[in-house]
């Protein structure tokens, strides 16, 4: 599990995300941060794999990074997280030193649809938790970075239907994936890359 130092900044950072939200500030002005048992789920994805290749998409001020670069540590991969708002930048770069985790996560400041065709690592896991619109133009450019059996994962699945439901109808009718919801928090999509070449048009 985390150690202290990661639990602290945890902590603080929940309490942060629940005063905003009791607060009433609107979602572009909140940490927006995953609930704390996705952040679990994350960790316990990622901390058995040997060399885990992350690469976060939309970073927010890092408590989803948190969890993902403390369970990269254990078996020396790294997490690549993407974020575009400055404030949410220097939040993120503060609490992921004040972590300790330096070594095991760092960030690309910018439009993720932007910069991650720059970007020339292949990645093992994938999570998607940006603007709900971009979903699907994000998972077409991360998809070019991934190999078979890499897995995307998508947040909010279930808590934005309206607009997510098409994410994940389309990834589970796409032969080329293993697709499937679960119903954890605010919903998760959950895609594993059976197949290199991307399906005809």
């Amino acid at each position: 599990m985390p150690n202290d130092r990661v639990r602290a900044v945890l902590k603080r950072l929940e309490h942060e995300d629940a005063n905003e939200r009791q607060r009433g500030l609107s979602a572009p002005e909140r940490s927006r941060a995953v609930a704390r048992t996705t952040g679990q789920f994350l960790f316990g994805l990622v901390a058995p794999q040997w060399d885990c290749e992350v690469l976060e998409v939309g970073a927010s001020r890092g408590y989803s990074t948190l969890w993902l670069a403390a369970g990269v540590r254990y078996l020396g991969g790294h997490v690549t997280s993407l974020e575009s708002d400055p404030a949410k930048v220097a939040a993120w770069r503060t609490n992921i030193s004040d972590a300790g985790l330096d070594d095991w996560a760092d960030l690309i400041e910018g439009d993720a649809t932007e910069t991650i065709p720059g970007i020339e690592d292949v990645f093992d896991i994938v999570f998607l938790d940006a603007e709900k619109d971009d979903y699907e133009r994000l998972f077409q450019a991360v998809r070019k970075k991934l190999e078979p059996g890499a897995l995307v994962i998508a947040d909010n699945v279930l808590s934005h239907a309206e607009t997510l439901g098409a994410y994940s109808e389309a990834r589970q009718s796409d032969p080329t994936l293993e697709s499937v919801t679960v119903p954890l928090d605010r919903g998760l999509e959950l895609s594993v890359i059976l197949d290199g070449d991307l399906p005809d048009d």
